[in-house]
């Protein structure tokens, strides 16, 4: 029992200290103007996000958020910035508070929102009760996988995650193409940078 114990604080103290590395991050990137520390902040946030996900056991998640946070939104974005000026322009002390508001009413509303969640772990909670207990019951004869979650996107809803999958490869596409990456859209880019820089 003691070592069951154990192993819930470790799990326990894992969670808090990537969580509070995500707060942290969250700050030093809301503080930050330098657009290539911003990104490379946010690749940083996403690593650490699915390194969460992967500890909450929720791997397939951990996967996407490692794919497309930091790999994909991390390559577009710094292709983007060699269309753009390295660092942000200073806004007004004014302006800033309103996202600060809008973020803590949406948050708050989210806080209210979870009063009516069942708790957690609850065997009584409708995802296990309904049609939760007959995937826990087939998933091991069907298919074989361990993690149900995988299963089912894998499996189960096999069709609607490789048309998760496309969507998010239109969506690059899609953006690479409105950047206009090429050998003469980045070295008008380049040069007209240099121009202004002088």
């Amino acid at each position: 029992m003691t070592g069951y114990e154990g192993a819930d604080l470790a799990i326990a103290l894992i969670n808090v200290v990537l969580l509070g590395l995500l707060f942290v991050i969250g700050i030093a990137i809301a503080r930050m103007r330098s657009l290539f520390a911003i990104v490379m902040l946010s690749g940083i946030y996403s690593l650490i996000s699915a390194t969460w996900f992967v500890a909450v056991d929720a791997v397939d998640v951990a996967f996407t958020e490692a794919a497309v946070g930091a790999g994909i939104s991390t390559a577009l974005l710094l292709g983007a910035m060699l269309l753009t000026s390295r660092t942000a322009k200073p806004e007004k002390k004014a302006m800033s508070l309103v996202p600060l508001l809008v973020v803590i009413a949406t948050g708050a509303m989210l806080v209210y929102a979870t009063i009516d969640l069942p708790a957690f772990g609850d065997p009584e909670s409708p995802a296990n009760t309904y049609v939760g207990t007959d995937y826990i019951e087939r998933t091991p004869e069907d298919i074989g996988v361990p993690n149900l979650v995988t299963a089912v996107l894998a499996s189960y809803r096999g069709f609607d995650t490789l048309g998760e999958t496309g969507v998010v490869f239109a969506a690059a596409l899609a953006v690479i193409l409105l950047l206009g990456f090429g050998e003469r859209s980045l070295a008008s880019s380049v040069g007209s940078r240099r121009g202004r820089e002088k």
